[in-house]
């Protein structure tokens, strides 16, 4: 089982986790009230090294971004909720702390590149298919100020993020529970927002048309992207004119401990997005606009 390091490091003075990091006995330090759980929950104790979100400092420093305590304490304990849940809900494959704070933490705050520091600071920002809450609250730890919707689809996710929210004490987040063809739709919703992120696998198309109706004019979308994505984009260029988008850049992305080859596609909002968009649930992966 993987380790959860902010499991043990307040559940009561004593208790030691594996890992890397500093010798000796737990509930001290500045990981001291990261996380309140009940030792049932808690994975076998083997030996006494303490887990530092170490790998996750060093990336988002890498990033420009510099964490405080409390952001580092709620990512510790985002993961000890989010492998509470795991064992009943599939969020994620990726289970160990080490790969967790750069497949999942490192690699959503990647995203901050490309959003400007009004939207990160204050800002209205949107995440469209937020699954276990990857981007979206990753960066509202770092930016607290932000001010964050999670749309996603499916029940139980959403059920985890709100109740993730609520014990990480998260302000000035809004869980919208269903399918973002319909959403954006919705008057509140609706070119509502200074940035719209996704992260979820999909064509750059078919994530336009989920996203670009969040933004307002004069706004951004980020999309998470890997590998060689030129035609992908040649493809897209049609769609992302029809929805009021237009390329702004392709920001290839690097940040310590992260394996290369990430790029954020980012799509300014230029015009209004036509009425008919986006088509009705299902719609924009069976038939992608060209």
């Amino acid at each position: 089982m993987a380790n959860i390091p902010t499991l043990a490091f307040c559940a009561c003075a004593g208790i030691k986790a594996k890992g890397r990091g500093r010798k000796g006995v737990l509930g001290c330090g500045w990981w001291y009230n990261a996380a309140m759980i009940t030792i049932a929950e808690m994975p076998a104790v083997v030996d006494d090294d303490a887990d530092a979100p170490t790998l996750l400092l060093e990336g988002a420093e890498s990033l420009g971004i510099r964490l405080t305590d409390a952001a580092a304490r709620g990512f510790a304990r985002y993961y000890a909720e989010l492998m509470r849940w795991n064992r009943r809900v599939n969020l994620t494959a990726i289970t160990e702390w080490d790969a967790a704070q750069t497949l999942h933490f490192v690699d959503s705050l990647t995203a901050a590149v490309a959003l400007p520091q009004a939207a990160l600071e204050g800002g209205r920002v949107v995440d469209v298919g937020s699954g276990a809450g990857f981007p979206g609250i990753p960066l509202k730890l770092a930016y607290p100020s932000m001010r964050l919707a999670l749309v996603e689809a499916r029940g139980k996710r959403a059920a985890f993020l709100r109740e993730v929210c609520d014990t990480l004490g998260l302000r000035d987040v809004e869980i919208r529970a269903g399918r973002a063809e319909t959403l954006a739709h919705e008057p509140d919703l609706r070119e509502g927002f200074d940035a719209a992120l996704a992260r979820a696998v999909g064509d750059t198309a078919v994530l336009a048309e989920l996203t670009v109706p969040f933004v307002r004019v004069g706004g951004l979308v980020a999309l998470h992207k890997k590998g060689d994505i030129a035609a992908e984009l040649a493809r897209a260029d049609g769609a992302i004119g029809a929805l009021g988008g237009r390329l702004r850049d392709v920001k290839r992305v690097a940040a310590a401990h992260l394996n290369g080859g990430r790029a954020l596609v980012v799509l300014d909002k230029v015009g209004a997005t036509p009425s008919k968009f986006p088509r009705r649930p299902g719609m924009p992966a069976k038939r992608p606009l060209s």
